[in-house]
């Protein structure tokens, strides 16, 4: 639960509505948009008003524990970590190229690759294994 250490860390209080909402997002096999969080949040905390929810969701994108991805009008919340730790990578975006220009040669299908989501184990804990 790297969120909850990064909170801590920042002499950030983890509410108990804080906890709840890395925990759904941590839980979740899928993204989530800031809506579904909020149904999951209330259905375990009635009374949780949504403001609460979205600046979670705001703070914690500041931290780098989540990521928001525009689709229309939707916004999609995903986090990018590493299965065993709960660690955040990044990567640079030009490691994607190669797959950007074979979709576009296959395809024809010019893919955008600013916000991802790719599961693994890191380095470091990949090593201790």
């Amino acid at each position: 639960m790297s969120c909850a250490i990064t909170l801590k860390g920042k002499g950030l209080k983890l509410t108990p509505q804080r906890r709840l909402i890395i925990d759904i997002i941590h839980d979740s096999e899928e993204h989530l948009t800031a809506e579904e969080i909020l149904d999951y949040v209330r259905a375990r905390m009635p009374g949780v008003n949504k403001s609460t929810v979205y600046r979670t969701l705001e703070l914690l994108e500041e931290l780098g524990c989540v990521f928001k991805s525009e689709l229309g009008d939707r916004f999609i919340y995903h986090h990018l970590v590493c299965q065993t730790c709960g660690r955040s990578l990044e990567c640079d975006e030009g490691l994607f190229l190669p797959v950007e220009r074979a979709l576009d040669a296959e395809y024809g299908f010019q893919a955008e690759f600013k916000h991802m989501l790719v599961n693994g184990i890191c380095r470091d804990c990949r090593h201790r294994s």
